[in-house]
């Protein structure tokens, strides 16, 4: 009987932590322009900021990934991206030379994040402000993107580097 008794109520948490999650990806809907195709993929995807967002068709993100677009910067993801769990893209960012005890008036720098169309960003990846990554370009896992990337470039590492251009036939 006690193990009947937990599976309802696992169940029951479940379904509340189901509802809580898709009014809070309703609530990004409202809030940015995301196209309706485009799919939240898992939990804890965070949103945020009040600048702009723009999802493209048929694209996703996944697990635990965050977006933060600041006042007067847009991140803009295109058509058929596919990006993966655990992804940081950021439009602002801290200075490094700076006192950061005066932490009220502390310096940052900002800018648009464009992410072209039929993009693959890898799991743990971290896009800084201001980058631009081109269309058909992979990100591979675990990258720092600091400049911008290419179309069909393959980029990796820590900065993320180019490993080399995509050869294929369209």
């Amino acid at each position: 009987m006690k193990k009947f008794i937990l599976k309802i109520l696992l169940k029951f948490y479940l379904i509340g932590k189901n509802q809580a999650k898709i009014a809070k990806y309703l609530k990004y809907r409202k809030n940015f322009d995301i196209d309706d195709s485009f799919s939240f993929n898992g939990d804890d995807i965070i949103f945020y900021g009040t600048g702009n967002i723009k999802c493209g068709q048929n694209s996703y993100i996944g697990n635990y990934s965050t977006i933060l677009a600041d006042e007067g910067v847009s991140v803009q993801i295109g058509d058929y991206c596919r990006i993966s769990h655990n992804v940081r893209i950021y439009s602002s960012s801290a200075i490094a030379d700076q006192n950061f005890e005066n932490y009220s008036n502390l310096k940052k720098y900002t800018g648009d994040v464009k992410i072209g169309k039929a993009v693959w960003i890898g799991a743990n990846v971290f896009i800084n402000p201001g980058i631009t990554i081109g269309n058909n370009a992979v990100i591979g896992a675990n990258s720092v993107v600091t400049k911008d990337i290419p179309d069909n470039a393959v980029f990796g590492g820590v900065p993320a580097k180019l490993i080399r251009y995509k050869k294929y036939n369209a």
